[in-house]
């Protein structure tokens, strides 16, 4: 599973001109999974994603996370991420997972970032063609994957 995680000030996801998810202060969460994901490589990208310090103290470091600030999360799948460009200029998504593994992935991903989060989180619509805006703030982006967790 790969995440790419960017603090935002706001971010929004719109589902054919609709908003179907924004938060505030948070977390914007690209989700890649592979079909060799397991229940293990959620646990381990949301309690990582969830107490990650990248909000600013009172001194302006680095030191809280998004419990911490009371901050929002809004979880977009991406089956892009796990695209693999090694051989010619069209990418190839062999690497990600089938909606019929991928759907019982993201929904149990959603369940445990709520339930390391404590509270619900936004979503996207696994599968849909969405607008996603964010105001990148820092900018600070930071990519997981639970398969290189070292």
């Amino acid at each position: 599973m790969r995440f790419v995680i960017q603090r935002v000030s706001e971010a929004s996801v719109k589902i054919e001109g609709n908003i179907a998810g924004q938060i505030g202060a948070g977390l914007l969460v690209m989700a890649g999974i592979t079909a060799d994901d397991t229940t293990d490589d959620i646990t381990w990208v949301s309690k990582k994603t969830v107490q990650m310090r990248i909000f600013g103290d009172d001194e302006g470091k680095m030191n809280r996370s998004v419990t911490d600030i009371n901050g929002g999360i809004l979880l977009i799948s991406q089956f892009t991420l796990m695209a693999s460009t090694k051989k010619g200029n069209r990418p190839s998504f062999i690497e990600a997972a089938p909606p019929p593994i991928a759907i019982p992935l993201y929904e149990q991903l959603i369940k445990q970032l709520e339930a390391d989060l404590g509270r619900k989180i936004q979503t996207g619509q696994f599968g849909a063609d969405m607008k996603v805006a964010l105001t990148n703030d820092g900018p600070v982006t930071i990519i997981l994957d639970s398969k290189n967790r070292c």
